[in-house]
């Protein structure tokens, strides 16, 4: 009985809590009720204390029922955010406030709608880093078991051989410039994704970027029986960008398209528009099945005939060409014919006199 008294009388104190708040603001309307009383009527002591004692019970009720309303409503408020929290609702269509808070229940559905998509783009961050780890474990141990098992079998006697020695170390040699450029594309996509790569943009001659980049590739062609060039245009043109990430932008496109034309040609085409610049690589190399096109761009992913080829490639260069042509707020375009070729195609802001 006692602890059933003490429950009751917990429950008034906190009812009371909950309005006190608008105890203030109860006491001087009662105040002014008061003198308005005594004011407006000629009244006795007896009657005044009567007066007095009706105002002070009828504020206790006034406060009563206001701690009780607001209680309600806060444990209702409070009951539908740990909801949110526990991820409860399937839909914020579900949270459904009492009348007196329908003002708020918009409000409540929308912290719930940016829960779950912070939620959802957890879970996403999770799956991707998952997903992430276990590509660059795989990339990074097949160079290094590579690289491993060519020099074991040189320390196992391989080393004295003239007729295997040299392939042998160029074949490591080669594996490791293949290990460290998987490195190099690591760390720039890891800044890139992480916000921690700045750029820097300025005005700077686009003719002479390209054919510098376009002097320095033909040096290092594997193949005589492909055809490097850059396709006239306006000398004097001027474009505003980050000049070294652009120049690893060609260089990235311009390298694929070498990787995959065994013969034929390479073209890097400038089409001059009257704010912006289009550039072009295109080539006549093996080409992209069209159901691939919107894959390339992502982390590793690599196409089924470069699987089943040997061709060489850490499959994140396409991914950094997009993050930073995005970076300069354009898109870059793709457009191929498996056996006939491929292009890439983005557009840079164009020097304008004013």
């Amino acid at each position: 009985m006692l602890v059933i008294v003490l429950r009751s009388f917990n429950k008034v104190i906190s009812n009371f809590k909950f309005s006190s708040i608008f105890l203030i603001e109860i006491f001087l309307f009662s105040i002014i009720l008061g003198i308005l009383i005594v004011l407006l009527f000629d009244v006795t002591n007896f009657q005044l204390f009567v007066v007095a004692l009706s105002i002070l019970i009828f504020d206790l009720i006034l406060l009563y029922s206001i701690g009780i309303k607001r209680r309600k409503d806060i444990e209702e408020i409070k009951s539908v955010i740990k909801s949110i929290r526990k991820n409860r609702f399937l839909h914020e269509d579900e949270i459904i406030l009492s009348k007196s808070l329908k003002d708020l229940e918009g409000n409540i559905k929308a912290m719930s709608r940016r829960t779950q998509q912070d939620i959802a783009n957890m879970e996403k961050l999770a799956h991707a880093r998952t997903e992430f780890l276990g590509y660059v474990s795989h990339e990074l141990r097949t160079p290094i078991f590579t690289i491993q098992g060519y020099l074991e079998t040189l320390l196992n006697g391989a080393v004295d051989d003239s007729n295997v020695n040299k392939t042998f170390l160029k074949k490591a040699f080669n594996h490791s410039e293949n290990l460290n450029a998987l490195l190099n594309d690591l760390i720039d996509i890891s800044m890139i994704e992480s916000g921690l790569l700045k750029l820097s943009f300025r005005y700077f001659n686009l003719y002479d970027h390209l054919d510098e980049i376009i002097t320095d590739i033909r040096q290092t062609l594997p193949s005589q029986k492909i055809n490097l060039s850059l396709q006239e245009f306006n000398n004097g043109l001027e474009v505003y960008g980050d000049k070294d990430k652009l120049k690893q932008v060609m260089t990235n496109l311009i390298s694929n398209a070498i990787k995959y034309t065994e013969e034929g040609s390479i073209d890097i085409i400038v089409i001059e528009k009257s704010k912006s610049v289009l550039v072009t690589v295109k080539d006549s190399g093996i080409g992209i099945a069209q159901a691939e096109i919107d894959r390339i761009f992502e982390r590793f992913y690599r196409t089924d005939r470069e699987r089943a080829s040997s061709i060489p490639g850490t499959g994140l260069g396409l991914a950094i060409v997009k993050h930073i042509i995005e970076a300069h707020h354009s898109t870059i375009e793709v457009s191929s014919e498996i056996n006939v070729g491929t292009e890439f195609t983005f557009k840079l802001k164009k020097f304008a006199l004013s």
